[in-house]
């Protein structure tokens, strides 16, 4: 477990998952997971004070999305907590490893170079994944 959490967080996570990339399958919710769990384990940019699953998901501003959709507030399935527990347990996915951010962008439009000044680093379907400069937030790196 590289991240303390509580039935209650794994839950969370799982839904938050779930809410945001339930379209991409569970490789696409795993990433997701990924750059959640960063969030949680960094001490840069605005997650300074992140220290736990709920914060990370309610953080405000700049939380996410999914927290507003109905996938997000309906329980989370035994399989998508499995899935929550793989990345709570240490497992990345590329190009995920070491993102903060990620967006899915209009249909037919492409990734962008940077988002919030952040690195492109690569895509799984419709998400476009960003990470910060080597160094910069340990210690996702």
């Amino acid at each position: 477990m590289i991240v303390k959490y509580s039935d209650k967080d794994l839950d969370l996570l799982a839904r938050l998952m779930r809410s945001e990339a339930v379209g991409e399958g569970d490789l696409g919710m795993l990433m997701v997971g990924n750059v959640g769990v960063n969030r949680v384990l960094t001490d840069c940019y605005t997650f300074k004070d992140i220290r736990t699953i709920s914060q990370m998901i309610y953080q405000n501003p700049g939380g996410f999305a999914g927290v507003f959709s109905p996938q997000f507030n309906s329980g989370s399935t035994i399989h998508e907590r499995e899935l929550a527990q793989n990345v709570l347990r240490g497992e990345y996915y590329y190009p995920a490893t070491n993102a903060l951010w990620f967006y899915a962008p209009a249909q037919g439009d492409t990734c962008v170079d940077e988002w919030y000044d952040q690195a492109f680093v690569g895509n799984y379907k419709n998400h476009c994944f960003y990470e910060p400069d080597p160094g910069v937030c340990p210690p996702i790196y």
